[in-house]
């Protein structure tokens, strides 16, 4: 099954602009912000995000909804296998 997950955006990072430490889950993670030049994100704000690219920006009641969504479906254990898989780094 492809997911995508949404995350808060922590921290923009200096050494990359075009990367992005996004909170999943409480677990950290650099995510590639490249896909979203047009309308790039701020800290704070929410994006979805499939094997480590941020596809879309997103409102967080949005956000919290899809999160629910993923525990009720069953799917919270293979969103952080998802997120644990991303090839960016640890933070």
């Amino acid at each position: 099954m492809c997911l995508a997950i949404p995350g808060k955006i922590v921290d923009l990072l200096t050494e990359d602009r075009s990367l992005a430490m996004v909170d999943i889950l409480g677990v950290r993670r650099k995510v590639d912000l490249g896909l979203l030049q047009d309308d790039p994100p701020s800290t704070g704000d929410w994006v979805l995000i499939h094997v480590g690219f941020a596809m879309s920006k997103i409102g967080e009641a949005d956000a919290q909804q899809q999160l629910r969504m993923l525990t009720d479906l069953g799917e919270s254990d293979a969103a952080m296998e998802e997120v644990r898989g991303y090839g960016l780094g640890d933070p």
